[in-house]
């Protein structure tokens, strides 16, 4: 099982996802990954802010309620950056032509945090951890394995990726036009072009894939608790895998990870 207990700068370390409805967001992730919940609770007003999900007792990723103040935003899974300095990494974000949408912020005592958009539009969070380093269990059933910068301009985000955490974009064989993320040459993620067909509307992005045990009975399940088929299930070499989107409307990707030897 792959326990994390630190998380070097420049590695995805978190996710989470906002949802219109607290409890309906619990029902559905509860339902198809048999996740476990923890509510933080404001000491002053007593209103939950904040969700922290858990599969077989260890921290997977977190859920947030939305509010009035976020206006037209849909539903989405957020991922989060590692850092050691959220005021540099935002500031290096500015200098490499990203736009900084949340400057740096203090979340009690757990950590600090900003959220910012690539010069292709695909938005990002920065993590600097205190009390709460990230994601526990990640590369299992039910925990995140992989994120992916689905892009319109992949040289651009890549210069830029490259000036802000050090990645560096590197093709991979075959006939995908895919690439690997790597950090002193490890991969943390993945990088494609924008989907033929994709409406010019929706701007780039990035995808949260979690590991399953059963990639055609967890989409299966998707669409018996109300959400949606986006595209397969289809074999890559990583392993089985399909997009799709809770009753809500926010898109993530699940796996059957490949056997390794």
């Amino acid at each position: 099982m792959s326990i994390r207990t630190s998380y070097a700068p420049g590695i995805p370390s978190w996710v989470d996802v906002m949802v219109p409805n607290r409890t309906e967001g619990k029902a559905f992730y509860g339902a198809l990954f048999n996740w476990t919940f923890e509510d933080s609770v404001d000491p002053e007003s007593g209103a939950v802010i904040y969700t922290n999900c858990f599969s077989n007792g260890h921290m997977v990723c977190g859920l947030m309620e939305m509010n009035p103040q976020m206006g037209a935003m849909p539903p989405v899974w957020g991922t989060y950056v590692a850092t050691a300095d959220a005021d540099e990494t935002a500031q290096r974000v500015t200098d490499a032509g990203g736009t900084v949408m949340m400057p740096p912020m203090d979340v009690m005592d757990v950590g600090r945090m900003a959220v910012f958009a690539d010069p292709t539009g695909a938005v990002l969070g920065l993590w600097q951890a205190k009390t709460h380093m990230g994601a526990e269990l990640v590369n299992e059933p039910y925990g995140f394995c992989w994120n992916e910068l689905d892009t319109r301009d992949t040289a651009a985000a890549s210069a830029f990726y490259e000036a802000v955490f050090g990645w560096k974009a590197e093709a991979m064989e075959g006939p995908m036009n895919y690439f690997e993320l790597k950090l002193d040459g490890d991969t943390i993620g993945g990088m494609m072009p924008m989907p033929e067909g994709m409406p010019a509307a929706v701007p780039s992005f990035w995808l949260t894939y979690f590991a399953v045990e059963d990639c055609d009975a967890t989409v299966a399940r998707v669409s018996e608790l109300g959400g949606g088929l986006a595209m397969g299930p289809m074999d890559i070499p990583a392993g089985r895998f399909a997009v799709v989107h809770d009753p809500a409307g926010a898109t993530f990707a699940v796996m059957k990870l490949a056997e390794t030897q």
